[in-house]
């Protein structure tokens, strides 16, 4: 019989990025179509007090990384959501909603730069005040699998196109 476990992680930085409210941030960093600028959002990563600065150190000759955070404002999960781009309700999942059983996230950014203790980011995705878990660089030869079936997303590509995605909602 396995025992459940459950787990406590110490954020090791906070992003600081352009968008406050989840209506104004692109459902994926790389698309931003229909954003109020219309280019890549760019953001901070100030690791906090206890991280050594050599925890980071020749993380500056990576281009690409992956950041691992909570979803600080999730609200509580539903096995079934309804996908921004459209179509019907799918398993939690199956997609990548911020509403999960547990609020975990993982989004792929361009460093721009590092700067003592402070990354400089691009693409980003994330609300100012996001908790960062971890960082993993991004490896082009073990994460890239661009020719990978992606279920039901690719149907929606089919019918609206690769890239679309809705733009920021208007406030309620």
């Amino acid at each position: 019989m396995i025992q459940e476990q459950s787990f406590t992680y110490r954020p090791i930085g906070l992003l600081r990025s352009p968008y406050s409210r989840r209506i104004e941030a692109p459902h994926q960093g790389t698309v931003i179509a229909g954003t109020e600028t219309g280019d890549f959002a760019t953001a901070t990563l100030e690791l906090r007090d206890w991280l050594e600065e050599k925890a980071i150190q020749d993380l500056g000759g990576f281009q690409r990384l992956w950041l691992i955070f909570a979803f600080h404002r999730s609200e509580g999960w539903k096995s079934n959501v309804k996908p921004p781009r459209g179509g019907p309700k799918r398993g939690v999942l199956a997609t990548r909603s911020p509403h999960r059983p547990n609020s975990i996230g993982l989004s792929a950014v361009e460093l721009v730069r590092v700067e003592g203790k402070t990354l400089h980011l691009r693409g980003v995705d994330l609300l100012d005040g996001t908790p960062i878990l971890d960082i993993k660089p991004y490896v082009p030869y073990a994460d890239a699998f661009p020719d990978s079936k992606a279920g039901w997303i690719d149907e929606m590509d089919a019918k609206v196109g690769r890239y679309f995605a809705p733009g920021p909602r208007k406030p309620r």
